[in-house]
């Protein structure tokens, strides 16, 4: 009895490819990466970072928009090392797509959030705050422990100025949270 052979897909691993692809291609048009560079990009003034005056000496530096979208992303992913966003950099796609395939080491990535510090805490500020607007975010921690507590949410719906000066403190503490945690690892 004579067997059939299955055939596989080819698998092209060595060919080079014919037609230039760009990072983007790397991840959905719907992932989190391409959101948050089109924020980065689109949405916040980077004009603090972008005038910082940059060394004469040694290789160009890598784009402030790239480094402040890769901390911001890295933030997003909960990597707060720049040890770990060096490697996510080399090794996930969705990484990849941010540096486009340049992806910078740790040191420089620690060097860009020293020394830009306070201005990526006013960007992130902005960023949290354009994100609550939206709906999209939450912040702070949920724990399911199975307890019933009686709940009226309207009561909540509307928030007073005193409660969106206090949103905006909370917003600004966790900012404060995620650049201290940062500059811990």
């Amino acid at each position: 009895m004579r067997r059939m052979s299955k055939t596989f897909r080819a698998w092209k691993i060595d060919d080079p490819l014919l037609l230039p692809v760009t990072a983007q291609d790397f991840v959905a048009k719907n992932h989190l990466a391409p959101f948050v560079l089109s924020v980065v990009r689109d949405e916040l003034d980077l004009a603090k970072i972008m005038s910082c005056d940059a060394s004469e000496k040694g290789q160009p530096p890598f784009h402030p928009v790239m480094m402040t979208t890769l901390l911001l992303y890295g933030y997003c992913c909960g990597i707060h090392s720049s040890r770990r966003m060096a490697k996510a950099c080399r090794e996930r796609v969705d990484f990849m797509s941010i540096v486009a395939l340049d992806p910078p080491d740790f040191r420089t990535i620690a060097d860009f959030r020293k020394r830009h510090l306070q201005d990526l805490r006013e960007l992130f500020a902005q960023v949290l705050k354009l994100c609550d607007k939206a709906g999209l975010v939450k912040l702070g921690h949920v724990a399911i422990d199975g307890s019933k507590i009686r709940a009226s949410a309207s009561k909540h719906k509307a928030m007073s100025y005193g409660r969106m000066e206090a949103r905006a403190r909370e917003l600004e503490a966790e900012v404060d949270r995620w650049l201290a945690s940062a500059e811990a690892a």
